[in-house]
């Protein structure tokens, strides 16, 4: 008995607080709960997959503001490529010969003044890469409208050159005219382009 009091450091005993399972409370566990451990972060990358390149390169062109359509401005009319301006062209052409036909009974004014501006548009919404298809796919329109739609007065092949010659011929002024105005906007926006390139 005077062993064990001796044993013990002077002063007052510390006494237990409030609450019965202090002490359990205070020790932790052996392993945390798992709503715990959900709750935290995790610091672990994201396990690196076939479709993991691909989502970088979305979040870098959302955040670059990169798109299908991001460099070219609102309203501005898309380009056409060398095989979309032939298409152009031959369309536009044979509807305005089809509608002069049917109206006035002959390729006359209207297919005329529709060729015009068939050229215009095509020179005006061509790509720069392909600026020479316009005013060659003028002409290749123009003479397979003529051929399509001109009366043949001699049949076989040389009445069907002849027919298609002599509405050239005919229409001489209506081509040139086309293929001009074509072949200068087409220079003009060369030249335009050029002058950009250098002052930058």
């Amino acid at each position: 008995m005077e062993q064990s009091i001796r044993t013990q450091p002077p002063g007052p005993r510390p006494r237990p607080p409030a609450g019965g399972g202090s002490r359990e409370a205070a020790v932790p566990g052996p392993a945390a709960p798992r709503d715990a451990v959900a709750a935290r972060p995790s610091r672990l990358r994201p396990a690196s997959g076939a479709g993991a390149p691909l989502a970088r390169l979305r979040q870098r062109v959302a955040r670059s503001g990169a798109g299908p359509g991001a460099g070219r401005p609102a309203g501005r009319p898309a380009r056409l490529t060398g095989i979309g301006a032939g298409v152009l062209s031959v369309l536009g052409t044979l509807a305005f010969g089809l509608l002069d036909q049917a109206v006035f009974g002959g390729l006359g004014l209207l297919f005329g003044f529709g060729f015009v501006l068939v050229c215009f548009q095509t020179a005006v919404r061509v790509r720069l890469a392909d600026l020479p298809a316009a005013p060659v796919s003028g002409p290749l329109a123009f003479a397979l409208t003529v051929a399509l739609l001109d009366p043949v007065t001699v049949p076989g092949v040389v009445g069907q050159v002849l027919a298609i010659c002599t509405g050239l011929a005919l229409r001489a002024a209506w081509l040139f005219t086309g293929t001009g105005l074509a072949a200068l906007i087409v220079a003009a926006r060369f030249v335009a382009q050029r002058r950009i390139r250098r002052s930058r």
